[in-house]
């Protein structure tokens, strides 16, 4: 366990991550039973419904044009220090650069966004987050997935996950890489990728790449 797992008072009142959203998950839910049964069997015990609809998820979008905006500038710090890391390990296979992207990221300092950016929720670019060499959970799940996709992985094998952590009864996000058939866990809170099949304390909320989101509810059918 590291060190990430030591919850202070202020980062267990820290749960804007499932907050910030939750008027736009709420609009969307499958009360009635047709939606229902066009959901399907998802990770973390959920079932899901996908939408192509990213516009309403304004931090996502917003830190996402800050990362081309960053990229087209061409910062000579921080994005220097990130693609240099990520040249090194281009060329190996998809497991060893998950490991490598996991252990680089989780090496920054967690932060929260009222202490880091003095507002109760940011979400960071990659150059942002490593510029101070700090950030909180969505920005680790943000640098973690632009840097896979730098590296070629697809929006098909990547999603940031939006989670109640229903041990520590608090908001926290995650990166889902599908991989070799597995559903594996990029987690700032743990050195190790896991596969989310033996994680029953996270319930998740919804998903999201670059084309899409997913709406999840628990699966009472498993």
């Amino acid at each position: 366990m590291t060190h990430f797992h030591k919850i202070s008072d202020t980062l267990r009142r820290a749960t804007s991550v499932v907050v910030a959203v939750v008027t736009i998950v709420m609009s969307l839910t499958w009360s009635n039973t047709s939606a229902a049964d066009m959901a399907r069997p998802s990770f973390f015990h959920s079932r899901e419904i996908r939408s192509t609809d990213i516009s309403r998820f304004k931090k996502w979008n917003e830190a996402l044009a800050r990362y081309a905006a960053a990229n087209e500038q061409g910062n000579a710090g921080s994005l220097h220090r990130w693609h240099a890391f990520l040249e090194t390990i281009r060329t190996a296979d998809k497991g060893h650069q998950l490991e490598a992207v996991n252990t680089f990221m989780n090496a920054q300092r967690y932060v929260t966004d009222d202490s880091l950016w003095g507002v109760n929720d940011y979400w960071a670019s990659p150059s942002e987050f490593l510029s101070r060499s700090a950030g909180d959970c969505e920005d680790y799940a943000i640098a973690k997935y632009l840097s896979l996709k730098l590296l070629g992985w697809t929006d098909d094998e990547l999603r940031i996950v939006a989670v109640k952590d229903l041990k520590l009864g608090i908001g926290h996000a995650v990166l889902v890489a599908f991989h070799n058939g597995r559903t594996l866990v990029l987690d700032n809170q743990s050195k190790q990728i896991l596969e989310a099949e033996r994680l029953n304390h996270y319930q998740p909320v919804y998903s999201i790449n670059a084309t899409s989101w997913w709406l999840h509810r628990r699966d009472t059918r498993a």
